[in-house]
């Protein structure tokens, strides 16, 4: 039997949630360790609440690692809207498709939530079950939250896998989906694509993702930090960012500022590693209550 397959499907509010007194997926862990250093040059660690004068490597998505729990600037972001676009329920049955982090990070989501890890490859990740995007073996009904990062360009069918991503959502539940934006449309790679755990890349996606998840009869906000708002607002669309994957001029001349909702503001994406700021793009998918 499915390790989901006798949870209950009660609904679960969607709110932003700041206070850590009330949310203790905002505390730190009680082994998280800080480093002296002034407070308005601090980095921070979201998940474990480490401090210090900076994260390890230069800033990026799969870089600015923390010297702590090891996470990533991605897996920060990714904590940082469900944390601020999720209240917080002890029963909330949370599934993590291919989380990076591990033991611990695993431990402490089990004590935060009803958590599941899954992955389908298993050759850079072993979680709690082997899922398939595609076809999900799970009931319906059955999760309140979904945490999908950097999964979806890896699956052949992506309206397959909306499909059965809506079907396993509880009404009113959320995905939240991150995806590689390298591109203002999406399509297919023009040659053979593979990221870092070598798995093959079907889609680079582009800003025209937003209308196949609405397609999936989800309620859709596209959450970014406050810099690109502004960025995409003046028509600054080229820095001279330099990455061989993302065509910066392309992606941002696509966007629209108003469809855009800033979740962290500068100091905020500063202090915990969402920079470069086009790299920080997630999307909040809602399955309208019954």
């Amino acid at each position: 039997m499915s390790v989901l397959a006798t949870l209950h499907n009660t609904i679960r509010p969607q709110a932003r949630s700041r206070n850590a007194a009330l949310d203790p997926r905002l505390r730190p862990w009680r082994s998280a360790r800080s480093a002296s250093t002034p407070h308005a040059f601090q980095r921070v660690c979201n998940i474990c609440g480490w401090h210090g004068g900076s994260f390890t490597g230069p800033a990026h998505a799969e870089l600015a690692g923390c010297p702590r729990c090891r996470s990533i600037a991605r897996d920060r972001f990714l904590y940082w809207c469900w944390t601020q676009r999720i209240a917080y329920d002890r029963a909330q049955r949370v599934l993590e498709t291919s989380p990076r982090l591990r033991r611990q990070y695993r431990r402490r989501m089990s004590k935060l939530v009803d958590y599941t890890a899954s992955d389908y490859d298993e050759s850079a990740h072993k979680a709690m079950i082997k899922l398939d995007l595609q076809h999900m073996d799970l009931p319906d009904d059955s999760i309140d939250t979904v945490l999908t990062p950097h999964v979806l360009e890896h699956v052949p069918d992506t309206d397959k896998a909306l499909a059965e991503l809506h079907r396993v959502l509880a009404p009113g539940g959320s995905v939240i989906l991150m995806v590689p934006m390298p591109q203002g449309v999406t399509a297919p790679p023009a040659e053979p694509e593979y990221h870092g755990d070598n798995t093959l890349v079907y889609w680079r996606f582009g800003w025209d993702l937003r209308e196949k998840l609405a397609d999936a009869d989800f309620d859709v906000t596209c959450l970014v930090t406050q810099p690109l708002v502004d960025r995409v607002s003046r028509g600054d669309y080229d820095t001279g960012y330099v990455d061989p994957h993302i065509n910066e001029v392309d992606l941002l001349s696509h966007a629209e500022a108003a469809t855009l909702t800033p979740i962290a503001d500068e100091s905020e994406a500063r202090r915990y590693g969402f920079e470069p700021d086009l790299q920080f793009i997630a999307w909040q998918c809602v399955k309208p209550a019954a």
